[in-house]
């Protein structure tokens, strides 16, 4: 009988509380009990935040309606074809995006590198929300902007503690709520005002500049920051219940609106924002300065419809649930990312709300740095590694996996069966991310420095399938049978859900989150170890041998 050590324990100790929110794991069959509709709404609650508004402000004011609009296109476009095979794999096999990102390219340790990339995605929009959330608050309440940053980061924690179960319910519940006063003043403008249209639509920026190819890539480099967004989707979707005949027409309904879907409620809102920035700035002296900051283009506008003391309640309830809705799921999904990294690197689970009080330190100290003011640098930046990466793992799944067959078709995630680092994914990412940075720093010259995330794009688009056949795929499996009899999935299609006893924790998971250990038990038989716990086995001896 294997002794149940220090080691065991600190894998029965992640086991049970991972059990709410499942850090590190395979979601199994047994708890994701929600309609495809429910997870769903809970996943596009998680875009209900307005920094959507300030990026269309943003890039409208610096480059002009008109290229504006075509970066937001862009930007759209983008997002649909490489969230689509992402959001899918994460809905069919559920699992999130890093469990995806290991068995797409980058091997079971070379996704700690992209896992970074995520948490600083988290931490960033975190500490943008937060900004927006503390305006408001000093609007509306006379908050000093110090104690309101700290204020919307307090807030969030004890929020984000009890895992999917709770932001179900706090997204389905607010959502109608903040639906309503989002879409009211862009009504009223429409109906009150139509004229603003016309002035919306003319806007040429502060420099007054025409459509041009340099003025769309600028504003498109902007609004692409946002392309990790789609790793917080899966964060949801992983939870959509298995596909049947039955609930197949809802499953992927839902799973393409609350997917690469997303990009079009975040098109919206930063064509929205704006529309609205534009009608402030053409109709209230003084407001260049103000005009991209949410809190005061719905107070404005709240204001030229109800009493004054209506419109500002009004405005400062919008904003504190926006950014709650957004930032518990920026909260949850970063201490995911920290957790994965931090455990595959030490084998020890320290506890997911280390981590989520990491990244909330970090978010705090960018809001007190006041992050805002040098918004549209941070996200230019920022997009060249979130387009290395994901159109990295999209390109593995679309067109190593389904078009030249050499990437696995089903995703591993599991220690032992994937080799610790794969090139295909690594050397797809690293020259994606090296060569558009250099570019959005200028070091290939002026003329080049707007097309940095067109340049992200097709060197990952490119380089991705040439390392895989350069290859020939050798470093995707170090092993293709993981030694459990027990069929991987169901007639459907869908992981199974029959059951087996780790030996480690002695509990019972699902097959898709179990391995056969190398160790025999007591008289010779085969005994199994859950990915988790074999995760957290500092000694390496229930890691199966490569074949």
């Amino acid at each position: 009988m294997v002794e149940v050590d220090t080691r065991a324990a600190n894998s029965v100790a992640a086991t049970k509380e991972t059990l709410e929110d499942y850090t590190l794991r395979f979601a199994p069959r047994s708890y994701r009990t929600w309609s495809p509709a429910v997870v769903g709404v809970s996943a596009l609650g998680g875009i209900a935040y307005l920094a959507d508004f300030s990026i269309g402000a943003n890039i409208g004011i610096a480059n002009g309606t008109g290229n504006a609009l075509l970066g937001i296109g862009l930007f759209a476009i983008v997002i649909m074809l490489t969230g689509f095979p992402l959001a899918y794999y994460a809905a069919r096999y559920n699992i999130d995006l890093d469990l995806i990102t290991r068995g797409s390219g980058f091997g079971y340790k070379g996704s700690i590198v992209t896992n970074v990339v995520f948490a600083s995605f988290t931490f960033i929009f975190f500490a943008l929300e937060g900004s927006i959330m503390a305006q408001g608050l000093k609007l509306g309440l006379h908050v000093p902007l110090p104690l309101g940053y700290l204020a919307s980061t307090l807030l969030i924690f004890p929020l984000v503690i009890y895992g999917m179960k709770t932001l179900t319910k706090l997204q389905v519940w607010t959502t109608p709520l903040w639906l309503i006063l989002m879409v009211l003043p862009f009504a009223f403008l429409l109906v009150r005002h139509p004229d603003s249209v016309g002035t919306f639509l003319s806007y040429g920026g502060k420099d007054g500049q025409g459509v041009s190819l340099t003025g769309a890539l600028l504003a498109a480099g902007v609004c692409l920051s946002l392309i990790a967004q789609i790793a917080e989707q899966i964060d949801y979707l992983r939870f959509m219940p298995p596909k049947t005949p039955e609930n197949k027409r809802g499953w992927w309904g839902w799973m393409l609106l609350a997917g690469p879907g997303w990009v079009l409620f975040g098109a919206v809102k930063q064509v929205v924002g704006l529309f609205l920035a534009v009608y402030l700035i053409a109709n209230l002296p003084g407001a260049q300065d103000i005009a991209n900051q949410p809190v005061h283009q719905f107070l404005e506008i709240y204001r030229d419809m109800m009493p004054a003391w209506l419109a500002m309640t009004l405005a400062v309830v919008l904003v504190v649930i926006s950014q709650i809705k957004i930032n518990v799921t920026n909260a949850y999904s970063g201490s995911l990312a920290w957790t994965n990294s931090f455990t595959r690197i030490t084998k020890n689970y320290p506890g997911r709300l280390v981590f989520l009080g990491l990244n909330l330190l970090i978010a705090l100290i960018l809001m007190e740095a006041d992050m805002f003011d040098f918004l549209n640098n941070i996200l230019g930046f920022y997009a060249n590694c979130g387009i290395a990466w994901i159109v990295t793992v999209a390109t593995d799944i679309a067109v190593n996996k389904y078009l030249l067959k050499i990437s696995p078709k089903q995703p591993e995630f599991r220690r032992g069966m994937l080799y610790d680092y794969n090139p295909v994914g690594l050397v797809g990412f690293g020259l994606s991310a090296v060569l558009s940075i250099m570019t959005f720093f200028g070091l290939f010259g002026e003329t080049l420095k707007p097309y940095s995330p067109i340049i992200a794009v097709i060197v990952s688009f490119v380089a991705t399938p040439l390392t895989a056949i350069l290859t020939k795929g050798k470093y995707y499996l170090r092993r293709t049978d993981d030694g459990i009899a027990a069929p991987m999935f169901d007639e459907h299609g869908n992981p199974s859900g029959a059951t087996l006893t780790c030996h480690i924790t002695g509990m019972d998971f699902e097959r898709p989150d179990m391995i056969a250990s190398p160790v025999p038990g007591p008289e010779g038989e085969i005994q199994y170890i859950s990915s988790l716990a074999l995760s957290t086995d500092k000694t390496g001896i229930h890691v199966l041998p490569p074949q």
